[in-house]
């Protein structure tokens, strides 16, 4: 199994082929796309040059999902970017989107670190399903952002099918658990 926690190298070819150095073979933009959803930081160079192609892959990865319908961005902050870049100036966009992701990951991680034992209406009926159930929905809301879980683990494989039956089957139990209360 690779080390998630070191950055992983693909080298690009002449022939625009990209190589996997850790597993030494050949992966495709999706492959890439799944590493970075896994957690993994990515570095793409180009092999002759050593150019850093990182950046460009990614906004490729990007364009690609958006092409198939799959919005990534809203359309105003597209044309937000597009004006930060065409000004001339420096813009604080970069560094604002870069703030506000970190937030969000830091958020992620501190909304779950609240729902363990220590508080107390983790003692309440239920409490188990209603935690996996905002797992699950910050899980989908973040694109499974690395970051910590409930029990301060790596998040791990993704929900199975059962999985979700049974958070769904959870949460109704605790629905009519507090219907029965009112």
């Amino acid at each position: 199994m690779a080390d998630t926690g070191k950055r992983l190298l693909i080298k690009r070819y002449a022939s625009r082929r990209l190589y996997n150095t850790e597993t030494s073979d050949y992966v495709t933009l999706e492959d890439i796309a799944g590493f970075i959803r896994d957690g993994r930081e990515v570095q793409i160079v180009d092999l002759k040059s050593g150019d850093d192609l990182t950046r460009q892959y990614l906004l490729q990865i990007i364009a690609e999902h958006e092409s198939r319908g799959e919005s990534v961005l809203p359309v105003d902050v597209l044309n937000d970017l597009v004006r930060s870049y065409m000004t001339g100036k420096v813009s604080v966009v970069p560094e604002f989107l870069q703030q506000s992701f970190a937030m969000l990951r830091d958020g992620q991680a501190k909304v779950m670190e609240n729902m363990t034992s220590l508080n107390p209406i983790a003692k309440m009926p239920g409490f188990d399903a209603m935690q996996a159930q905002q797992e699950a929905f910050m899980k989908a809301m973040t694109g499974s952002w690395p970051g910590k879980t409930s029990s301060g683990l790596e998040p791990s494989e993704p929900e199975s099918n059962e999985d979700l039956a049974a958070i769904k089957r959870q949460l109704a139990e605790l629905q009519d658990k507090l219907s029965k209360l009112k």
